[in-house]
């Protein structure tokens, strides 16, 4: 109906209907039948037409002003929702992320991110996967950087793989034997069993029919890879963001996969290996390989915003540079 009204204001302006079509590209007789129509609607003639021209009647010239009135609030309420649009795209991008994501993707990401110039604020949320996928879908995250779910993706939610992380057997150094004779000899630190990631290495231990002295119980591999340091047990631990060689030999020295693209004696992951590896003994797991699959999970109606996407391509192009 605002597109009629806008005739209506155009025509009264020209005082023809050919001249109004002229100035809104239509012609003659859709400016005619849109006039008709908005006279039907109203109950009113608003144009006294001899021949070809045409003159605003009496309660033409009464609903004018307020055609007018109602064009000029229209296009305010226009503006406003356009300012809303782009105080929206600069609006913080809420993301949760596990901690060895935060300790080893996501310092490289937000690099990438910052050399992009004026990007929304990011808020970063600490959390295990389970507490984040929560946080997503009570809506008050945008994406999580986090274990995929057991349960799978919900509907609402897209899932961006970014690494398939391997998962190493460590102990004090200098510890003697296999992951076998550690687990009868020393105490086990164990990943937390309600996460995730921890889930994967209790069905490991049950599947190879490993049974370990409990010992401590946490979530954080980077944590525990500092226990088994200081001494107090052994433990099975995702390797890649914590800096762990992914291949170790027996004697526990750290022999690193290269990553895509990149060569494998590279110096800053052959230090960063060394330096995770330091204090530790590091040993790869019997069997098929145990891993935990790493990506995004972000909400369907973040994805609109084109800063989140670009955000996951930070995120992606810092995973494949790590391997």
């Amino acid at each position: 109906m605002i597109r009629y009204l806008k005739t209506f204001v155009t025509a009264a302006e020209t005082a023809s209907f050919s001249a109004a079509g002229a100035r809104l590209g239509l012609t003659q007789s859709a400016v005619s039948a849109q006039i008709q129509r908005l006279e039907d609607d109203l109950g009113v003639q608003l144009f006294e037409r001899t021949g070809r021209a045409v003159s605003l009647s009496d309660d033409g010239r009464r609903l004018l002003a307020q055609a007018q009135g109602v064009i000029a609030g229209y296009q305010a309420m226009r503006g406003d929702a356009g300012a809303q649009g782009g105080l929206a795209a600069l609006a913080p991008i809420h993301v949760g992320a596990i901690l060895t994501v935060q300790l080893g993707l996501l310092p490289g990401a937000v690099q990438r991110w910052t050399a992009l110039g004026a990007m929304p604020h990011l808020n970063i949320v600490p959390g295990m996967s389970v507490q984040l996928l929560a946080q997503l879908d009570a809506k008050e995250l945008d994406l999580a950087v986090m274990i995929r779910p057991r349960i799978g993706v919900p509907a609402d939610m897209k899932w961006l793989t970014l690494m398939h992380e391997p998962y190493v057997a460590i102990a004090p150094k200098g510890t003697r034997g296999d992951v076998a004779d550690w687990a009868s000899a020393l105490p086990f630190v164990r990943y937390n069993r309600r996460s995730y990631g921890g889930d994967l290495v209790d069905r490991y231990l049950r599947r190879h029919r490993l049974w370990v002295r409990e010992g401590v119980e946490l979530d954080e591999p980077e944590v525990i890879l500092r226990m088994v340091r200081a001494g107090l047990g052994w433990s099975i631990v995702p390797a890649t963001l914590i800096g762990l060689p992914v291949d170790a030999k027996a004697s526990g020295a750290p022999v690193r996969s290269a990553p895509r693209g990149r060569s494998a004696n590279e110096p800053d992951n052959v230090a960063k290996a060394a330096k995770a590896a330091s204090g530790v003994q590091v040993l790869p797991l019997s069997g098929a390989p145990l891993t935990r699959e790493l990506g995004v999970l972000v909400r369907q109606s973040a994805l609109k915003r084109a800063p989140v996407g670009t955000l996951m391509k930070c995120l992606s192009d810092e995973a494949d540079s790590q391997g």
